[in-house]
């Protein structure tokens, strides 16, 4: 299965500064990935414009998937908005899509609108979904209850503990962990990342948001994988070869079509 990590969730058109961080090209950073054994990314849309911006990415690109969604925030924009894109053939992936209710940037009745819709989508195009859930368990649970769980359905930046991974693993979805892992006060992430069966785990950045220790504060990049592989293995008291390798399997299960 290759030597390479893959990182399942970035957003590799989106080049924001951080902190001390100036921002990076897409060259700057897939060189870097590529320096640091990251061979595969896919790069998340989450509406209309990022999902065009994501597959001109993948176009561009080798080892570099799309995906085409709309996250929960941007859900007053309409599903019919990134609809046209599941027919590029580098698109591995309906969303990311979902519910926020922390932020609640679009009306909760048209999140479960959007999330359902997005849900039927990748039924009837026979693709993965990638679910964001935050502040939302048991209307993230109904709904996909509701509209069927797709066969391969993936809980991105997990950040649950025992009780929702446990809940997520019995729908059949895969854990992704990102470098929130990483941090020592995520207590129950940690506990969740040690119940998780590795035939379901995943390893992504979500970069640029959310870097890994021992970045925090500045810019994510897809590089920084490593340290979320890093900290599953020490969690699971597994090598990292070991989390690297099986992350990297999964990921090529999990989305057909993309290899490390």
């Amino acid at each position: 299965m290759g030597t390479g990590y893959i990182d399942t969730h970035c957003h590799l058109y989106d080049q924001r500064s951080k902190g001390d961080t100036p921002g990076l090209t897409v060259d700057e950073i897939i060189t870097a990935a590529h320096a640091a054994g990251v061979t595969g990314m896919i790069s998340v849309g989450c509406d209309a414009a990022s999902t065009a911006q994501a597959i001109d990415v993948a176009t561009r690109y080798d080892g570099i998937w799309a995906s085409a969604g709309l996250h929960p925030h941007e859900a007053k924009h309409g599903v019919h908005t990134i609809v046209p894109y599941l027919d590029d053939p580098h698109v591995v992936a309906v969303g990311e899509c979902g519910l926020d209710y922390y932020y609640d940037h679009s009306p909760r009745d048209q999140q479960r609108e959007a999330f359902a819709a997005q849900i039927q989508l990748a039924h009837e195009r026979r693709l993965p979904l990638i679910i964001h859930t935050r502040d939302a368990w048991d209307d993230t649970f109904d709904v996909l209850a509701a509209e069927c769980t797709p066969e391969r359905t993936i809980f991105h930046c997990f950040t649950g503990g025992p009780t929702e991974a446990q809940r997520c693993l019995d729908l059949g979805a895969y854990l992704s962990f990102s470098g929130i892992v990483t941090f020592k006060t995520a207590t129950d992430l940690h506990e969740a990342a040690r119940l998780c069966p590795s035939e379901r785990m995943l390893a992504e950045t979500d970069s640029p948001y959310l870097a890994p220790v021992p970045h925090r504060g500045r810019t994510n990049q897809p590089a920084f994988v490593t340290h979320v592989v890093d900290a599953l293995a020490t969690l699971r008291d597994a090598t990292v070869e070991e989390v690297r390798s099986v992350t990297t399997a999964n990921a090529c299960l999990a989305f057909p079509g993309v290899h490390p």
